[in-house]
């Protein structure tokens, strides 16, 4: 068996590192299955990882965990107990059921993630956790009557992943880095440009200072300045190299830490024989540059990221009191007591109270139940519903970013993508600097056996410096935030940027007609059939008004009535239609086959059929209209695509369909919501094709979801979508072929800068190994390569954008 034993060169003594935590064990006294643990804690860990099979923890990195420091936290988490601490972590409970969203400090390695998606494992009340690696986060749905919120800190502190439970000391922290990067950057800039200062004397005398007390003097100054350089500005460089080395991985601070200890020691050494001043104005403009380099690159990779926030997402939008008028009002703008009204299908915003009508809430969108939740009146409702029955109005108690919802959104592939996103970008960082090491030793041996020890040490150290792989890992990071940047702007909201790569492979496009094809609003609405009286008119109007679907929507908009009565029993059956009971009166409002009636003949129009009472009343005649710019978008769609088109109307339109779509067996017509989904699934599995499903994500849900890209089209800011992986603003539906070939414009463009970085790579380690380059050209140079990584995916997506009209 393997243990965590290391022989010395001197073979007479034996370093024990600990198995979990890779610190130096003091004894060793602590012992399990031929491993040894610095301290009880790390034993600990150990324990609880091997009672439950997960030891493949240990298998993904050498040494993976944080070392325990054995402090007790029985007292520490005993607030957690208290009921008014849980509305500070807990973002949804319904019965048992509790989600909750920690930030962790201490997540570094591909290890963390492995064992933090498997915490299920640890306890039975744990249902489903997943992890955000590039914010830190973890997010967890428990179950209370099994473990607590207490129980869970101490779970997660007690295998050494505590959790950041302050507020303000996370907001806080999170701004130190920021903070300290742009006071390092202001330190070594400073002391760079005053040992240039005390440098010049000897550059401009030829290396001899006339006075050699002077000299001495100089290089005493020039000493002191570099100190604050190399022991705070250039920390991270070495303990980001430290950290990797610990876990047994190179990373890519390694050959710059190894470059500034190259330049540093040189320096130093050359100041004690008197030879010169040394390099240490080339050691302090290395870090400086390296420094001003990544805060910029940081700060354009920030700004470009798709981070899901309201600026770079779809507006969301709430119908809220205000002034006496229910108005559609963005949900940054919702205050606490505010009321909000939510129809059937919609998603509620918020936390609030539930204050009027009959409450059927599906929270598979927050906990990933399907099971439906009925609160009464006064009860509370968690953000992140779905309303399935009547309008409700709701009493904000908690108003939400839209971060939280989009998170939401994002909330399964978050958990297959970006893990296995950045241990890709670990290991070819680690390859990449491995070799870039090599290639350094190899320099140095060969320079040195030239007898060119001044080309020796050039070579080296700028080949550390120059050579990174920074560039060739952010080309599609920047690329990808540049085109989401652009396509939101053209009111296409992606939930993520892997989108991006399926967008490119679809080869059919299958569409929805109402609502998708057709605009919200009609162009005509008759009514034919019995009179309806003034109250009958009241009751079908607050019927047609629960529901989002455009048809409805029209019906609601034609009768135009003051007033709207309180509606019971609301049902909604998908693709068919809608009833309720109001004022002690059945009503039902839908299509021909849910009324069971007869449709009349013509064709070009839609109809919605009204019972009341088990009386038929009559129908109401729907001439839609199609929106503008659809001829020109499946004219550049038939070339590249198959075109499909599935609805659950009636044969109607068929020949502007025809016009549009080109074949008739491409119309497909009375579908239901499953046999939408059906016909994705036969396509995909039958014939290998990828499916692009463009619906209104009211009755096609199950398709979009089925569909290799499901995006929703709508007009209503409030059609939040869990089941698509996109969301277009109905007014941009004409643009859509423009941004599918944009899509695959910007893979190109990222191919192309992988060879532009590849190229400064070849070319930039050809002159650094002749020696031509300065160790402070190298300094330049290298982060100047990401910024014009950032500058030339800029220009050229701006470009393309410009190209097909989408700027």
């Amino acid at each position: 068996m393997q243990t965590n034993r290391f022989i010395l060169e001197n073979n007479t003594q034996i370093q024990t590192l600990c198995y979990h935590c890779g610190s130096e064990c003091p004894n060793q006294s602590i012992e399990i299955d031929n491993h040894y643990f610095c301290c009880e804690g790390c034993k600990t860990v150990f324990q609880v990882l091997n009672n439950n099979q997960l030891c493949d923890y240990y298998a993904y990195n050498s040494q993976p965990g944080i070392k325990q420091n054995n402090s007790q936290w029985a007292e520490r988490y005993a607030f957690l107990d208290r009921p008014e601490y849980w509305d500070e972590f807990i973002s949804f409970k319904e019965k048992d059921q509790c989600r909750v969203q920690f930030y962790i400090p201490q997540m570094h390695c591909s290890s963390c993630i492995w064992l933090l998606e498997n915490l299920f494992k640890l306890n039975e009340g744990i249902i489903s956790n997943r992890v955000n690696f590039s914010t830190k986060e973890l997010f967890l749905v428990f179950d209370a009557k099994k473990i607590s919120l207490r129980q869970l800190v101490e779970l997660l502190t007690s295998i050494g992943y505590e959790p950041k439970l302050e507020i303000q000391d996370l907001k806080l922290g999170l701004q130190l880095p920021k903070r300290n990067r742009v006071l390092k950057i202001g330190i070594a800039g400073f002391c760079f440009a005053n040992i240039m200062m005390f440098s010049l004397p000897e550059y401009f005398n030829g290396g001899e200072l006339v006075e050699q007390d002077l000299a001495i003097l100089f290089r005493l100054f020039i000493f002191i300045l570099s100190l604050p350089v190399l022991f705070f500005c250039a920390t991270e460089f070495f303990s980001g190299a430290w950290n990797g080395l610990k876990l047994k991985m190179i990373t890519i601070d390694l050959p710059i830490a190894l470059a500034l200890i190259l330049t540093f020691s040189r320096s130093i050494y050359e100041m004690q024989i008197g030879l010169s001043n040394g390099y240490l104005d080339s050691f302090s403009g290395i870090v400086f540059f390296m420094l001003l380099g990544r805060f910029i690159q940081d700060k354009s990779f920030t700004s470009l990221s798709f981070d899901r926030n309201y600026k770079s997402f779809f507006p969301i939008a709430v119908m809220a009191m205000k002034k006496s008028k229910w108005i559609s009002t963005p949900i940054e703008a919702i205050e606490k007591n505010d009321r909000i009204l939510i129809h059937n299908e919609e998603i509620i915003p918020v936390d609030g109270l539930l204050l009027n009508g009959k409450a059927s809430l599906d929270y598979s969108f927050v906990s990933g139940e399907s099971q439906l939740s009925f609160p009464n009146c006064g009860e509370r409702v968690y953000a992140g519903a779905r309303q399935t029955g009547e309008a409700i109005e709701i009493s904000v108690i908690k108003p939400v970013s839209q971060s939280y919802l989009t998170n939401l959104w994002n909330n399964e592939i978050f958990k297959t993508e970006k893990a296995k996103t950045y241990k890709e970008i670990d290991l070819i960082a680690q390859y990449f600097t491995l070799v870039v090491i090599v290639l350094a030793l190899a320099a140095g041996v060969y320079w040195y056996t030239e007898n060119r020890p001044d080309l020796m040490w050039n070579a080296v150290t700028t080949i550390l410096i120059v050579a990174c792989p920074c560039a060739l890992l952010l080309a599609a990071s920047f690329t990808n935030g540049n085109l989401l940047r652009i396509l939101s702007k053209n009111k296409l909201y992606l939930k993520h940027p892997s989108v991006l790569d399926q967008l490119n492979q679809i080869d059919h496009l299958v569409f929805d007609k109402t609502g998708t094809l057709t605009k919200n609003g009609s162009l005509k609405v008759l009514y034919c059939g019995t009179k309806l009286s003034q109250d009958q008119e009241i009751r079908f109007y607050s019927l047609a008004k629960q529901s989002t679907h455009p048809l409805s929507h029209s019906v609601a908009q034609y009768i135009q009535a003051n007033q709207t009565i309180p509606v019971l029993e609301f049902k909604q059956i998908p693709g068919k239609g809608i009833e309720a009971w109001i004022q002690e009166h059945h009503v039902i409002l839908g299509s021909a086959d849910f009324v069971k009636a007869v449709d009349p003949e013509n064709e070009d129009q839609s109809t919605v059929h009204i019972k009341e009472d088990g009386n038929y009343l009559g129908y109401f005649s729907i001439a839609q209209e199609f929106r503008s710019g659809l001829d020109v978008l499946f004219d550049k769609l038939k070339s590249k695509y198959k075109l499909s088109m599935l609805t659950g109307d009636q044969p109607g339109a068929t020949t502007k369909l025809l016009g549009l779509f080109q074949q008739k067996n491409a119309l497909h017509f009375g579908l239901k919501p499953i046999d939408k989904l059906d016909f994705i699934s036969k396509h995909q599995q039958k014939q290998g094709e990828k499916i692009l499903m463009v619906g209104d994500g009211l009755n096609d849900s199950g398709a979009l979801k089925q569909s290799d890209v499901g995006i929703a089209v709508t007009e209503n800011r409030n059609n939040f979508t869990p089941a698509s992986d996109g969301i277009l603003d109905g007014s941009s539906l004409q643009k859509l072929a423009d941004m599918l070939l944009f899509v695959r414009d910007g893979k190109r463009t990222i191919y192309l800068i992988f060879i532009y970085s590849i190229l400064y790579n070849i070319i930039g380690g050809y002159f650094a190994l002749n020696g031509i380059l300065s160790p402070l050209i190298a300094a330049i140079l290298m982060p100047i390569s990401s910024i014009s990584i950032l500058l030339l995916s800029y220009g050229i997506t701006a470009f393309l954008a410009w190209h097909r009209r989408l700027s």
